[in-house]
């Protein structure tokens, strides 16, 4: 007989945890921040406007309520339970606090701009400090954003004297995220720093003035945003996130074109995409610089460059200088993928130029070419067939087959631009012009019969990109022999063209088969 087993009773189901209420309590602390400080603002700016109460005491009043409301938080801080309520307390009268700064410097013209921005700086460093004590981001964030909304309410507009506020606010709190990977705050302060510069480049703009007190303040905002991207990355573990703040940051700066000269405002764009440029070269000896921050970086330095290249010059000089830009990017950063694509994104800008001055129909019929124009056509076609080159040879694997043949197509186009443009120069628009198509089609079957050569001396694995390409550029060649030159060219041009190009077609048959037999055969032989 079987002696039953015992099976001991399954454990109780966990009781499911209480929904926790502890949102209402934060809800209703941000209304009363929200709604305490309208109070403020309206006791600093609506009192005054109505002549209610003297200055003094609307000052008075407003100090003497901030510093109750720290001083409350301060005690209810250290209670069960009363963090929440300290938080909401201390950046109500932190706010209060600065707003009282701004309407003793800007409404009543108590005190001169600077004192009144060290007081601003002491208030908000003493403020946002005591966030950090208390390991509080939300009390950060409640102290910055209320400010960045009701500041303009209090000075009556976006003043330039607002924007400093703005900016010392900004400073004073990149300290406190030392060590605190806060990036909503880190934001609060961008945008604290970066809306009223935006806001007031479009004034300035709109109303025609130059400013360049506010392209200086530009400036402090973008060496803000760069410096505390090199001071907080290390400490935060969404790098990502902090460099996109950081383009955000320096936005006004790239915008800085709208209210000072194009030449001031390229000279300091172009300050800022060579900063960043040497902190993406050296991000292997800065912490916390590395994989997408400073993919990131480096795209926000590619960017800064080009908006630097089209502030400084106009169409016929941007274009060749962008076109050198792409080459000197290829080559040099060919190992990096951003690199790579900031070397194309500058050649397909600097190509859409060089379209717009040298355009297919300029090359299809003869037309009158300015001097001007014309010597940037020169320069602007070689780079682009050097630019297309560097560029396909930069990119790896199956991605530089792509590259050689567009680049074939390319450096074709930049051949007739250049011998077109440059026989029209030189001979006009007629003799000029045909010499211009000859020199073009015999160029075209000559680089042919080179990539065909550079293929022989391949491996078998190896030719098939070259013979392509050299396959491709013989019937082009054939094609506008036949198609336009043998209808358009005129004379001798037409004669000489076709009796050139015959005989390097029967050049390239003839050799071609007998130098790849003596190739594969030097190859078997090494083998």
């Amino acid at each position: 007989m079987s002696t039953p087993t015992w099976t001991p009773a399954p454990p109780p189901a966990p009781p499911r945890p209480a929904r926790s209420e502890g949102w209402i309590g934060k809800l209703l602390a941000v209304a009363g921040v929200a709604v305490t400080l309208m109070g403020v603002v309206l006791l600093l700016v609506l009192a005054a406007q109505a002549g209610i109460l003297r200055p003094e005491f609307r000052v008075f009043g407003g100090a003497v309520l901030a510093g109750g409301l720290v001083g409350a938080a301060w005690r209810l801080h250290s209670r069960p339970g009363g963090r929440v309520g300290a938080i909401a307390l201390a950046a109500t009268g932190i706010a209060a606090a600065y707003m009282d700064v701004i309407a003793i410097t800007t409404i009543y013209e108590w005190a001169p701009a600077v004192v009144g921005l060290l007081l601003a700086s002491v208030v908000g460093g003493a403020g946002l400090t005591l966030a950090r004590r208390w390991d509080s981001q939300q009390l950060g964030l409640l102290v910055l954003i209320p400010l960045t909304v009701l500041a303009p309410v209090v000075t009556d507009g976006n003043t330039l004297l607002l924007i400093g506020f703005m900016l010392t606010l900004a400073a004073a709190s990149l300290p406190v995220q030392l060590g605190r990977d806060w990036v909503w705050l880190h934001a609060a302060r961008i945008a604290a720093a970066t809306l009223p510069l935006l806001f007031g480049l479009v004034v300035r703009h709109i109303d025609g003035r130059d400013d360049l007190w506010l392209a200086g303040a530009c400036a402090i905002a973008a060496l803000l945003a760069v410096v505390a991207a090199v001071v907080l990355l290390p400490g935060s573990r969404r790098g990502a996130v902090i460099a996109l703040l950081t383009a955000a940051g320096v936005t006004p700066l790239l915008c800085v074109g709208l209210v000072v000269d194009r030449g001031v405002a390229a000279l300091m764009i172009a300050a800022l995409s060579g900063t960043l440029l040497a902190i993406v070269l050296v991000g292997d000896q800065l912490p916390g610089i590395g994989g997408v921050a400073r993919r990131v970086l480096a795209a926000l330095s590619a960017v800064t460059a080009l908006i630097a290249v089209t502030v400084a010059f106009d169409g016929p000089v941007a274009g060749p200088v962008l076109l050198a830009m792409a080459v000197v990017v290829a080559v040099a950063g060919r190992r990096d993928v951003i690199a790579r694509c900031a070397a194309t994104v500058f050649a397909a800008i600097g190509a859409l130029i060089h379209f717009a001055y040298a355009p297919p129909s300029s090359v299809l019929s003869a037309s009158a070419t300015a001097h001007t124009a014309g010597a940037s056509i020169l320069v602007s076609s070689i780079l682009l067939g050097v630019a297309a080159v560097a560029i396909a040879w930069a990119w790896p694997g199956p991605q530089r087959a792509i590259g050689a043949a567009v680049a074939a197509g390319v450096v074709a186009y930049a051949i007739t631009s250049f011998a077109v443009t440059a026989g029209v120069l030189i001979g006009g628009e007629g003799r000029g012009f045909y010499a211009g198509h000859m020199v073009a089609t015999i160029c075209w079957i000559a680089m042919a019969a080179a990539l065909l050569g550079h293929a022989v001396r391949l491996s078998r694995a190896d030719r098939s990109v070259p013979i392509a390409g050299g396959l491709g550029l013989v019937g082009a060649a054939v094609a506008k022999l036949f198609l336009f030159d043998l209808g358009t060219l005129d004379g001798m041009f037409r004669v000489t063209v076709f009796i050139v190009v015959g005989l390097i077609l029967l050049g390239m048959g003839a050799g071609y088969a007998r130098l790849l037999e003596r190739q594969d055969q030097v190859t078997a032989d090494t083998h």
